[in-house]
Order: structure tokens, then sequence, then C-alpha cells
């Protein structure tokens, strides 16, 4: 992070921020979603990295749902862990995966491509390690549910409450990360196109 940001990327915390301060949404302004589909710059890899958020938007839904039916009563513990455990660690390496090429590789191309810019990309970076950290605690509070045996009723359902609750957690941050994120990089690719910003 550039150390003459540290102010204004603590006031733009992901678990407060509702959004872009004005001196950030310049670019979007004039690149509003709705023009995003059918813009000729909206190429291979803008239309490939808004996939990929996607991808994580529809496996958090499906973790979230599948635990709801859990706690509902609709599965067995059994079931619902060997459904369960797969896929979570697959979702959450694949976030870690994400994050480090965004943060090595493609933020460093838009810093240098557009310097107002730079803020919000230290912001989007901040939110990587405070994501990363609810990662962590998702990640033990599944592991502790994992071990907990079917037949210890009570300490199930707390140890599937506290995972459940790390889970919304994530998905709250990760919501609004994706959203900023991408109010950021796709007005600007659509601005420069993919080849001038050498994506």
């Amino acid at each position: 992070m550039h150390p003459e940001q540290s102010d204004a990327v603590a006031d733009l915390d992901l678990i407060s921020r509702t959004g872009w301060p004005d001196d950030l949404r310049f670019i979007l302004e004039r690149y509003p979603r709705e023009v995003w589909p059918d813009h000729v710059n909206l190429a291979g890899m803008a239309r490939f990295w808004l996939e990929i958020h996607n991808g994580f938007r529809r496996a958090g839904a499906q973790l979230q749902g599948a635990t709801g039916e859990f706690r509902e009563g609709l599965v067995t513990p059994e079931r619902f862990r060997a459904w369960y455990a797969p896929r979570l660690q697959t979702f959450l390496g694949h976030l870690e995966g994400h994050h480090n090429i965004e943060d090595y590789q493609m933020f460093p191309i838009f810093n240098a491509a557009e310097p107002r810019l730079v803020k919000g990309f230290d912001v989007l970076e901040k939110d990587h390690g405070t994501i990363h950290a609810v990662m962590e605690q998702m990640a033990d509070a599944a592991n502790t549910f994992m071990r907990t045996a079917a037949s210890e009723g009570d300490r199930m359902r707390y140890a599937a409450d506290a995972y459940a609750d790390a889970a919304d957690r994530l998905m709250a941050m990760l919501d609004r990360h994706l959203g900023d994120e991408e109010d950021l990089v796709i007005p600007l690719i659509l601005d420069r196109g993919e080849e001038e910003l050498g994506l």
C-alpha cells in the first residue's frame, strides 16, 4: 500500500463502506453498469474476470443454502459434511488464488494506467487482507463443526451456528468487495481497452 494513502484507505473500510466516494467514481460515471454488456471494449479478459466473480457469488450462495438446509434438519450431518467439505475447500482456495493474482499482477497494471485510482486499488488490496482473516475464521469454525460428532447434539448445533455466522460475515464482505472492485476495474478497461492496458 502507498503510505500517503493510509488514512484515506482507513476511511473506506470494507465493513462500513457503502460504495466509492466521488473522487473514485469519475470513470464509473462515464461507464455505468448498464452500458457494460454491449460495450466494444468488454472483451475476453474482462468477461472472464466477471465470470470468476459471478462464480464466487454462486458458490457462496450454494454453501449458504446447503448450510441452511442442514440447520433446518433437511439433510443429515453425514450427507452435509460429505457434500460440503470439498466445496468449501475449493471455494476458499480459488478465492485466495484470485486475490493473489489481483494483488500482484492486475492491480499494479491498473495503478500504472490511472494514478487517480491508486487509492481505490489500495482499498481493494486491504479488503483482501480483511477477507482472508474472515476466511481463516470460517475455516476454523468449519473444521470444528466437521470434528464434532453427530451424537453431540447441542455441541454440534453450536458449532454449526458458529460456522454459519462466519460464513454470513464472509459473504457479506465478499459481496461488497466484488461489486466495488468491478466498479473500478470494468470502467477502466472500457475506457482504455485491454490491449492498451496490457491485459
